[in-house]
Formats: structure tokens, sequence, C-alpha cells
């Protein structure tokens, strides 16, 4: 597998603008004719913790809404929204040449006082621990961008029958210095959709908005390696909707999502 120079030094490469960043997404991010959409994700959350300062509580939550194709020049520009005592609200948005291709929401919020303790994220029972797993096959059709900056492998035995759901262990070839939100939203959108299994090979999807919540205030892993697994709920009329995890290699939870996609089958 060849190695993107990864999105470290595409952030080293930006140039600082008042209110965020300007970077070049090149085609070791292509998905189809937009960029990754956990890359653009990435650097919007970028942008958005240039604007909020040193002193930015650890992010929380984001829903992003995949608005146009993203790729070549863009510009990711954020603003506070609002800043309370505890939380801070910052909204992004990303443009290129043809106009808005992102925006997002991001709430960074600090700990406070709660008895309330509950733990209802665990990852799957029958998982294959990831330095067992077997490699996806190096032919197997892949986005360039998965093929360039992630290795991936099976995170589960076979199902019996095509079924709504895909769970893998992924590791972000190039992931050194990065800041651990900004990696976790990098790889949190890795998978493609759950409902693919049951789609016609070939069949064009597009995700329309995400939903994640962190946590945890700072994610961790051994060695890169994550676990994400996306499971289907519903698709007709060409939009699908999926619920998503995503756990270090140790099986701790780090983040759960949900997504809308379109699909073309």
């Amino acid at each position: 597998m060849s190695v993107a120079a990864g999105f470290p030094a595409l952030l080293a490469a930006a140039r600082p603008l008042a209110d965020g960043l300007a970077a070049e997404l090149g085609g070791d991010w292509a998905q189809g004719r937009t960029t990754y959409g956990g890359c653009s994700a990435a650097l919007a959350l970028a942008a958005a913790q240039r604007v909020g300062g040193a002193d930015l509580p650890p992010l929380r939550s984001a829903t992003v809404s995949f608005v146009g194709p993203l790729a070549g020049a863009v510009e990711a520009r954020a603003r506070v929204l609002r800043q309370g005592r505890n939380a801070t609200w910052i909204g992004a948005e990303i443009t290129g040449e043809g106009g808005v291709g992102l925006t997002a929401s991001f709430v960074f919020m600090g700990a406070a006082g709660s008895t309330l303790e509950l733990a209802g994220c665990a990852a799957p029972g029958d998982l294959v621990p990831f330095d067992q797993a077997r490699d996806i096959p190096a032919d197997a059709p892949i986005p360039t961008f998965l093929r360039a900056n992630f290795a991936v492998r099976f995170a589960r035995p076979p199902a019996p029958a095509p079924e709504a759901e895909l769970c893998r262990w992924v590791r972000l070839e190039q992931g050194e210095g990065l800041d651990p939100m900004v990696e976790a939203l990098l790889v949190g959108d890795a998978m493609p959709p759950a409902v693919l299994p049951l789609m016609q090979r070939g069949a064009r999807v597009s995700s329309m908005t995400w939903q994640i919540n962190l946590l945890t205030a700072r994610p961790a892993t051994r060695d890169h390696w994550w676990l994400l697994r996306s499971e289907g709920d519903y698709a007709s009329g060409g939009c699908s909707s999926q619920r998503m995890g995503l756990w270090n290699a140790d099986g701790v939870p780090v983040a759960t999502g949900m997504q809308s996609i379109a699909v073309f089958d």
C-alpha cells in the first residue's frame, strides 16, 4: 500500500487565516468527485480549534453537513457562536471553487459535577484482535483516500449472509502529532455505509449529515489502531440511516454517531 504524506502534512502546509485555514485537499484524500468526509470534517475542526484558542475545552459533540463537493484549494473558516462558563459553541464552514461544501457545529465542554454514570457502548463480543485480524485484500474496490492513508482489517468473523453492518479495524498511517480529537474525526467516517453489503456492486452513495458525540476528553489508542462499526437502521426512497461506534484498540468506547446517507442503486 502506498502511503501519502498524510493529514499532519496537509495541516502543516495550510495557510493561516484570521478566522481559520486555507488548505489544499489533494487527490490522496479523494472519495469520488469530492474529498473524504472525515478529512474535511477534521479540517473544519482544526479551524474551529484555531479560532477557539488555547483555553478551549475538549470537543464533546459535532454536527456536520456535507453540502457539496470539495477538492483542491479550500478555505475553512470558523466563528464562536456562544461562549458560556463551561461550554463553547463554534460554527465552521469550508468553501471551495464550487461554493460551500461543508458546514459544521462543534460543542466544546469541560467536565461538570454529576453523579450520573452510564456505560452502554460495549464493543462487539466476537472481535478478532487487530494483531490477528486479516487485512482487506489488496485488490479490493476501496476508495482512493482509504488505500492511500489507512490500513484496514476485518474485525469480526464473516457473516453467513450479507447484512447491513460493517466492523473493521482501521489504522491511520500518518498520524503522529495530530490533536486526538482531530484524529478521531479523521478516522471516524472511514468505513463505507453499512448498507453497502446489501447493494449492487458499483452503486453510488453520498453522506449527507454526520452527528458524532465524543465519550472521552482525550481519545487514545495503541499504534493508531481504532475499531469502527456501522449498523444500518433504515433505507427507503434513496435515504439510509445508520448508527456508528468508535472504540480504541482495547475496546474502550471513544465516540458514538449517526449518519444520513443518500443511496443510488
